[in-house]
């Protein structure tokens, strides 16, 4: 997959998630065959004040290149302004979040309910590609709701005002994240515009990837949720979309070990408090599924300290054996 020239091999994307795609996150991600990474999303109007908050969430390692901005919001202007400040800071692309369903984004009139109103959503597409000097990309729902499936119209829009590739997430924003996503959606967006479309929503192993490609003709495949605690399923992605067989998944010791680097990861980057504090979420993720790791979960979120976080972590291969998710 090539977008306006930065070519994408394996086609594969980790989404922004919120909380949990930062730095030390899309460092692990890219080293395990994420070709492409998402920042969590940023607001304009705190990147146009110049937030301290929302510049911490731009902060990446060359290591995460090629790497893309996620923009939110819904005046033009502001928009307009914030992928301009946003360039400065040379990320690979940019994007327009229009997936959102988040109440407080949607009361704004941005993410998802961008949907509603093409019109507006074409104007802010303009600002921001007039403003940038980096290809602009847009990550789009299927509609507002089931009475209104728009997507294929909001993708010809985009494209019209200038975005280079679209992200397609096929769950209306009334849906948020619950219920199944239509993957119909996708090839609909797919079979309307000219340029790349990534599918996401509901890939959950090396095979849905592989599955998502064939049923919509999608031009890649992004990952989120499925790849917390398990960063490893783009390296199955990958060979799956070759047309080979899915490595043997990770073993307790090849997660623990991981674990163990992805905190050093996050205590370079935040500090020892805070670094601790919020490895927590991945290291329950990292130990999901093995026999006896509820007790050593429970264990390793009461242990101050990085250095004892890591101590605890190495013993555990040895204690619970080396097996794989049951």
């Amino acid at each position: 997959m090539t977008i306006a020239g930065l070519a994408v091999t394996p086609p594969l994307a980790l989404a922004p998630l919120a909380g949990i795609t930062d730095s030390p996150m899309r460092r692990v991600c890219r080293r395990l065959g994420a070709s492409l990474v998402w920042t969590e999303m940023v607001s304009a109007e705190g990147l146009v004040r110049g937030g301290a908050k929302t510049l911490r969430l731009l902060a990446f390692h060359p290591d995460e290149r090629p790497i893309v901005f996620q923009l939110f919001g819904a005046r033009p202007e502001a928009m307009g302004a914030a992928a301009a400040a946003a360039c400065r800071l040379k990320p690979d692309l940019l994007d327009i979040n229009v997936g959102c369903p988040a109440r407080k984004v949607v009361r704004s009139g941005a993410g998802s309910a961008l949907m509603r109103d093409l019109g507006r959503l074409a104007e802010v597409a303009r600002a921001v590609v007039e403003a940038s000097d980096r290809p602009v990309v847009a990550k789009i729902r299927s509609g507002w709701d089931e009475g209104h499936v728009n997507a294929p119209e909001a993708a010809a829009a985009l494209v019209e005002a200038g975005v280079a590739a679209l992200v397609v997430h096929p769950r209306t924003g009334r849906q948020g994240f619950t219920g199944s996503a239509d993957w119909r959606v996708i090839r609909a967006v797919r079979a309307a515009v000219p340029v790349p479309v990534i599918g996401n929503g509901d890939v959950r192993t090396p095979d849905d990837a592989a599955r998502m490609r064939d049923e919509t003709g999608c031009d890649g495949v992004m990952i989120g949720r499925a790849a917390v605690g398990n960063p490893w399923v783009f390296a199955g992605a990958a060979a799956r979309w070759s047309g080979l067989p899915a490595p043997e998944p990770p073993t307790l010791t090849d997660r623990i070990r991981l674990a163990a680097e992805h905190l050093d990861l996050m205590v370079a980057a935040k500090g020892e408090r805070t670094g601790v504090l919020e490895m927590r979420k991945h290291i329950t993720a990292y130990l999901r599924g093995f026999p006896g790791a509820s007790g050593l979960r429970a264990e390793l979120v009461r242990i101050d300290g990085s250095d004892a976080v890591r101590a605890r972590l190495l013993r555990a291969a040895s204690e619970l054996g080396d097996g794989k998710p049951a």
